[in-house]
C-alpha cells in the first residue's frame, strides 16, 4: 500500500501521459519521478493486451529500481479495423526514422476508412500499480466515443484529435483540459485505481 510521502515510480518517458498521471494523482503527496529520471529504459511491450504490456512494464520497471511502480498502457481501438491500432497505438504513430508522430497514424486511420461513415471506437487505458514484494494491481478504464474526420483540436496528445467520446460533439482535444481529463479512460482507470489505495 502507498502511503503520504512514498515515491512512486511512473513507468514512462512520455511526458504527455506523465503529466496527465501526475495530474490525476495531485492530492495524494506523493513523490512522483518517472523513469526517465531514474534513466530505466522501458522494456519492449511484448504482451497480447493492455493488460499484459501494463503488467510488464510496471513489473520490469519495479524491479529495476525496488520502488512502487505505476504504468499505463492505453490506445485507441477502431471496431471496423478489428480492434485496431489497439495495443500497437504507439507504433502506428512511429514514422521510417523512428520518431513519433500521431499524424502519421491518423492518415494510416483515415485511409482504412470512409470519411463519409461514422466509426465506433474506444479508448482503453489499464494502469498497473505494482510493489517490490511482488504483488500487482491493475485497472481498466474504457471509453466509448467515434473517430473524427478530419482531427481536430489544439491539445494534441496521442489519438486525442480524432476521437470524440459519445454525448459529445467535441475531440478530446478540442475539449477543456479539465473536461477531458474528467471524461478520459485514464481517469476512469484511475477512479479504480484511487478507491483500491483508499
Amino acid at each position: 500500500m502507498l502511503h503520504k510521502g512514498d515515491t512512486l515510480v511512473i513507468a514512462s518517458h512520455n511526458q504527455g501521459k506523465i503529466r496527465e498521471i501526475q495530474k490525476l494523482l495531485d492530492g495524494f503527496e506523493l513523490k512522483l519521478i518517472s523513469a526517465t529520471d531514474l534513466n530505466i529504459p522501458e522494456p519492449e511491450e511484448t504482451g497480447l493486451t493492455f493488460v499484459e504490456n501494463s503488467i510488464l512494464k510496471a513489473t520490469e520497471i519495479m524491479k529495476a529500481c525496488q520502488l512502487p511502480c505505476l504504468a499505463d498502457d492505453s490506445g485507441l481501438c477502431v471496431d471496423a479495423l478489428e480492434g485496431a491500432p489497439g495495443i500497437y497505438s504507439a507504433r502506428w504513430a512511429e514514422k521510417e526514422d523512428g520518431t513519433r508522430d500521431f499524424n502519421h497514424a491518423f492518415h494510416k486511420i483515415f485511409s482504412m476508412l470512409d470519411p463519409t461513415k461514422s466509426y465506433a471506437a474506444h479508448m482503453t487505458c489499464v494502469l498497473t500499480l505494482a510493489f517490490p514484494e511482488g504483488s500487482a494491481h491493475s485497472f481498466e478504464g474504457i471509453v466509448e466515443g467515434q473517430i473524427s474526420f478530419p482531427a481536430r483540436g489544439e491539445y494534441t496528445f496521442g489519438y486525442d484529435p480524432i476521437f470524440t467520446p459519445h454525448g459529445y460533439s467535441q475531440t478530446f482535444a478540442e475539449m477543456d483540459r479539465d473536461l477531458k481529463s474528467s471524461l478520459s479512460h485514464r481517469r476512469r482507470a484511475f477512479d479504480k485505481l484511487i478507491h483500491f489505495l483508499r
